[in-house]
């Protein structure tokens, strides 16, 4: 498991990054527009960043409602639905590219780590992870590994 504070300083900075002082597309939708999405895959793959994703989402607007239909760990096909999410419009649109860009890279790990484990499972060997991960995210990545069936080494 992946400490809720971690979650929540590492989604502040990057929707600082992200969005900064605001978001000029939203501004420009009504204030009072409620909006509902969905986020699919296009490739088959093992889930992982629910958390980071919801996060974004709350820090942006805490009456954003996510319905989250998997699980981190759990393996996709092209086109499963994710994620059911409504709320307010301006913060969907703020908040969307941020909470997809973790279920991204997060989930890509975790698929690259799964398809790693599935072709030594004939041999008994244990995949272990590095401490090569991109700066701020370790805990992150060494998660996503995690999902993916292998073992974090420290």
């Amino acid at each position: 498991m992946i400490s809720p504070q971690y979650v929540t300083d590492t989604v502040s900075r990057a929707l600082l990054e992200d969005v900064g002082t605001g978001d000029l597309t939203a501004s420009l939708i009504d204030s009072s527009a409620l909006a509902r999405a969905t986020i699919m895959t296009r490739e088959a793959g093992i889930l992982c960043g629910m958390a980071f994703a919801s996060e974004a989402f709350r820090q942006t607007d805490p009456a954003c409602q996510l319905d989250w239909l998997l699980s981190d760990g759990d393996s996709l096909s092209a086109g499963d639905e994710l994620c059911r999410i409504q709320g307010p419009a301006r913060a969907l649109l703020t908040a969307e590219r941020t909470a997809l860009n973790f279920i991204q890279l997060l989930s890509g790990t975790a698929t690259t780590a799964s398809l790693y484990v599935a072709r030594v499972a004939h041999t008994g060997v244990k995949l272990l992870d590095t401490r090569k991960t991109l700066p701020g995210l370790r805990l992150a990545q060494k998660y996503a590994v995690a999902c993916g069936g292998c073992y974090n080494h420290r």
